[in-house]
């Protein structure tokens, strides 16, 4: 699945719809909805939501999960490429597909990358 959803994801360019987290703190993507359906991934979307107050001062968040192969998982967040993370959470378990993934939240939207 890994290989089959990360190639199904390039297609997100831009997106035509937003939804709205029941936290009211961020919208999301065709592109994010679409992962999330996919791959089981709603929680990751509650994840960034529960962070959006402390991050409110962030307009741009670059977020990146790393699955380990134990099933355990480190997700950061940073304002940049090359910056600290402003947040480091670890997961003590997840099926999430891919081993490495990046994306983004541009002022309150969660987005793939490519819908940037």
């Amino acid at each position: 699945m890994n290989e089959q959803l990360h190639k199904e994801l390039f297609q997100f360019i831009g997106t035509e719809n937003w939804y709205k987290h029941g936290s009211g703190l961020l919208h999301y993507t065709d592109g994010i909805k679409y992962l999330a359906d996919k791959a089981g991934a709603y929680w990751l979307i509650d994840l960034v939501a529960s962070y959006q107050h402390k991050l409110k001062h962030v307009p741009f968040q670059l977020w990146h999960i790393h699955v380990n192969d134990d099933d355990t998982a480190i997700v950061t967040i940073r304002e940049d490429i090359g910056l600290k993370p402003l947040v480091t959470q670890k997961i003590k378990f997840t099926d999430f597909p891919m081993r490495d993934f990046e994306f983004y939240v541009s002022n309150g939207v969660l987005m793939l990358k490519g819908e940037y």
